[in-house]
């Protein structure tokens, strides 16, 4: 009886020590991704400028708008479009004399880049001033694809605020001049899953710069400075 006492006190300090590892390291872990969230919006916020603010400078090489869902039918989502749209008041407001419209193509029937080039041309961009980029499968992707590939060292960064901050961080980490410009136009489905998975992709981020791994292509180069029609496929 006392040896079966014994075995049971022991089973339970196991449990509890069991509890509270646990307990600790889920504390270290959420106050870890905290901190990581926490730099990348706190470094980040004072690049994000107003449209106007923006087309005063006119000293970037390119405007970058981020890919995002097209619809089965090939339009656009409504968070891809307020981007789209964003990215073109800038344009013909003067912020930059290129536009590099940055998303995933990466498999037959369905298209980001092209579409957000079709919507911009529609709306009077000359296609040579417009470039895509067909392998900008993740903001980190397109980020380190517009300097290594397109040769842009100062750009302008179009996406939601939420989103924003993420892709500013990134650029800042891989040796590119950025600004950002927020393209709320509208409240948002489902932004409570939006927030908490951009938490997680912060913390990605925040990892991914520090070892900086090669997106998953690369290529030739096609300066931004030339002829947009380039891109095309």
């Amino acid at each position: 009886m006392v040896i079966n006492n014994v075995k049971c006190l022991r089973a339970k300090k196991v449990i509890r020590f069991i509890i509270i590892a646990v307990l600790a390291l889920a504390v270290l872990i959420a106050g870890s991704t905290a901190v990581m969230n926490l730099i990348i919006i706190k470094s980040t916020k004072g690049n994000i400028v107003s449209l106007e603010g923006a087309a005063e400078n006119k000293d970037y090489d390119c405007i970058i708008v981020l890919g995002a869902k097209v619809m089965p039918d090939g339009t656009l989502s409504p968070i891809l479009k307020d981007r789209v749209q964003v990215g073109l008041d800038l344009y013909f407001n003067g912020a930059a004399p290129k536009l590099l419209m940055s998303g995933d193509h990466g498999r037959k029937g369905y298209d980001e880049v092209g579409a957000m080039k079709d919507f911009a041309v529609n709306a009077g961009v000359d296609s040579r001033d417009l470039f895509m980029d067909h392998a900008g499968f993740s903001t980190y992707e397109s980020v380190y694809r517009a300097k290594e590939i397109f040769g842009a060292k100062r750009v302008l960064i179009v996406t939601q605020e939420y989103h924003l901050y993420r892709a500013l961080y990134i650029a800042e980490r891989l040796g590119l001049q950025a600004d950002g410009v927020t393209s709320d136009l509208r409240n948002y489905q489902r932004p409570l899953y939006n927030g908490a998975r951009e938490y997680l992709a912060r913390v990605k981020a925040f990892v991914m710069c520090i070892y900086k791994p090669e997106p998953t292509y690369l290529g030739e180069t096609i300066p931004i400075y030339g002829d947009g029609n380039l891109t095309n496929d």
